[in-house]
């Protein structure tokens, strides 16, 4: 939807299965246009849309594409960016840490990417620009051969040089954002601007490319890093990286006790990777990183007294998950003071909770249900500073009965 300043608010798609274009368009007719007629039936409304690289080739068939774009107008919906992560399955089988798979030292991983822009350069409205999120280049456990760096900056400099020809083709803003996550080959801040003044180095074109490759900043992502969202963010700017979109997102937080350790057991699940971080909250200190939650849970050294982990598991934005747990939602309440005082720097913001399937029963709504609170939670903290018409806030939350 269109929110003041320029600024466009969705929740991605990846919550749904969709594996092949019927399947995702399904989930679309049945609860993405339901969510549409709760929150903003009279207003544009904005799809945040995931699409696998099976879903991609599918949907850029040019009669599919021509259904889907009339389907659209007919619905008063829009799709202002594509989740471009997952490039296979993300729902119903083991994903873990190929989701990061292909990474960008293939081929693969580039086409894909190029198509998806050929996609949202066709799908975005005149005048909004059009944004992809994707892997932050590997997996830290798949970086073994020296090779692989070069062939990671070769490919996102390929893959900027054609969102610059597009945009100059089309005359869109087309730009990609590198979402950094914890174990991966970007995880921090300080890895994050490393990483792009290598990448300006070796490829010497890139330093053209600013427009077109930067980032997207996932607040689960940083806020389990013990990061600080205003900090973080204006080192980012001062190294010239484009913040492409903001993911607002949560993750858990808990001390490590008996209690906190017990209350985890029901988190851990097949599926997906769910990283931990144990550190200080008060000065951001790192003491471990662990690749997922039964290797952490499997540790029993013993840690700092006033430690706590951050554990990668998407949790809704609305929720409050109870004791013995917290949440990182003060890292993306910091995250929005920042776009407050600085609303043109991100214009795409989206919301990011894949992980309804696998929420443990407390946690779990109706997926239609879980989709409304997001956005009263949300469109209520954007109101507070400006960002969203209190009206529209009220309005939505009336109707997810807050």
């Amino acid at each position: 939807m269109k929110l003041n300043a320029g600024l466009h608010l969705a929740y991605c798609t990846n919550v749904h299965r969709g594996e092949g274009w019927a399947e995702t368009f399904g989930t679309l007719e049945r609860h993405t246009d339901a969510v549409r007629r709760r929150v903003s039936p009279d207003q544009p409304y904005a799809i945040g849309l995931r699409l696998s690289a099976r879903t991609a080739e599918e949907l850029a068939q040019p009669a599919t594409l021509d259904a889907f774009r009339r389907w659209l107008d007919a619905h008063n919906s829009y799709v202002f960016t594509i989740n471009g992560f997952p490039y296979g399955s993300f729902h119903g089988t083991r994903v873990k840490e190929q989701v990061y798979a292909p990474d960008w030292s293939t081929p693969e991983r580039l086409a894909y990417t190029q198509r998806l822009f050929d996609l949202i350069a066709t799908l975005a409205p005149a005048g909004v620009a059009g944004s992809v999120s994707t892997v932050p280049g590997s997996f830290k456990g798949f970086m073994g051969d020296p090779a692989r760096r070069a062939a990671i900056f070769a490919n996102l400099a390929a893959c900027g040089r054609y969102i610059a020809e597009l945009s100059a083709r089309t005359g869109r803003d087309l730009h990609l954002g590198i979402e950094p996550e914890p174990l991966c080959l970007i995880e921090t801040t300080a890895e994050t601007v490393d990483f792009f003044d290598a990448w300006r180095t070796a490829e010497p074109e890139a330093a053209q490319l600013s427009a077109q490759v930067g980032l997207n900043y996932d607040c689960c992502h940083l806020g389990i890093e013990f990061e600080s969202p205003g900090a973080a963010l204006d080192r980012l700017a001062a190294a010239n990286i484009r913040l492409s979109k903001l993911h607002l997102s949560s993750a858990l937080r808990v001390k490590p006790d008996a209690a906190g350790r017990a209350a985890l057991a029901p988190f851990v699940e097949p599926v997906y990777l769910h990283q931990v971080v144990a550190g200080r909250a008060a000065t951001g200190e790192v003491r471990q990183r662990y690749v997922d939650l039964p290797e952490a849970l499997a540790d029993t050294t013993p840690g700092w007294v006033d430690e706590e982990w951050r554990v990668h598991f998407h949790i809704p934005l609305h929720a409050t998950p109870g004791a013995p747990f917290s949440d990182t939602r003060d890292h993306l309440r910091g995250a929005l003071d920042w776009l407050q005082e600085r609303p043109q720097a991100c214009a795409h913001l989206e919301m990011e909770t894949y992980t309804w399937e696998v929420l443990p029963g407390a946690l779990r709504v109706g997926i239609e249900d879980q989709l409304v609170r997001e956005y009263a939670w949300t469109l209520a903290a954007l109101a507070e500073r400006g960002l969203a018409s209190p009206e529209l806030a009220q309005a939505v939350a009336r109707e997810a009965g807050a």
